[in-house]
């Protein structure tokens, strides 16, 4: 989660359920972000989502964040993943000792010019950046009316631009889309929602109502009707690029 103000420092409380919750990343999505890199770095690496991708692709993984609760879970997922506290600010890492640097629905958090500066100095000379982040695709009609209840000001992909400056040593980014779809259980879905920033730092009569009001949409929304689960429609948005020099 990188350098977290207090609504990222209450995702620790919450670990266990981020984690059960969360969508994971779609591994081609992970391949192409990283290419052939053979040692990454996941920065902001959370309870090991995108981890526990790499490790499928068979990379050398080191997973630093700076929450110990979101990397007690990591351990759980992912055993065996040198796990790092840290930020990406402050990388305890040598220079350039990784070949890529990820962060996962991360890089928002992170300070840019002091997370670029310190990524730069990981990474080896022609290494990777890559930035994913998860988003439900709300061309769905009950998922654009989830959203509003869920007091979403907005799609977050279409904001992704806005989050994604970078700036020297690397170069220009480069984007890739991956649109895909995850089976679950409206209650499920509920946890996905308890798992978000916003919901963490509302108060308790905003959480219930939240919750209510979700629940009567997945009760009685058209496009649900007898539906034993929820067909989670996903767009993993990909943006790389190169460090020069």
């Amino acid at each position: 989660m990188g350098s977290m103000s207090d609504p990222g420092r209450s995702f620790g409380a919450a670990a266990s359920v981020y984690h059960q919750a969360r969508p994971g990343y779609p591994v081609e999505a992970v391949a192409w972000l990283v290419g052939d890199a053979t040692r990454v770095l996941d920065l902001g690496a959370g309870t090991g989502k995108l981890t526990e991708a790499l490790v499928e692709l068979d990379r050398d993984v080191i997973a630093v964040d700076p929450v110990e609760e979101m990397l007690d879970e990591l351990e759980v997922a992912v055993p065996g993943v040198p796990r790092i506290l840290g930020t990406a600010e402050d990388i305890p890492l040598e220079d350039a000792s990784v070949d890529a640097v990820v962060a996962g629905q991360a890089w928002h958090w992170f300070q840019r010019e002091r997370a670029v500066a310190e990524i730069a100095r990981v990474l080896r000379p022609d290494g990777v950046l890559g930035l994913v982040w998860n988003s439900r695709d709300i061309r769905a009609d009950w998922l654009r009316q989830a959203g509003e209840l869920m007091h979403e000001r907005h799609d977050a992909s279409v904001t992704f631009e806005d989050h994604v400056r970078i700036g020297r040593p690397f170069g220009e980014i480069e984007e890739h889309s991956v649109e895909w779809v995850e089976r679950m259980s409206r209650a499920r879905f509920l946890d996905l929602v308890r798992s978000r920033s916003a919901f963490l730092t509302a108060s308790g009569s905003e959480q219930a109502a939240t919750i209510a009001a979700l629940e009567t949409l997945l009760a009685t929304h058209p496009d649900l009707a007898g539906a034993n689960e929820l067909i989670v429609p996903y767009v993993t948005r990909c943006f790389r690029a190169v460090r020069e020099g």
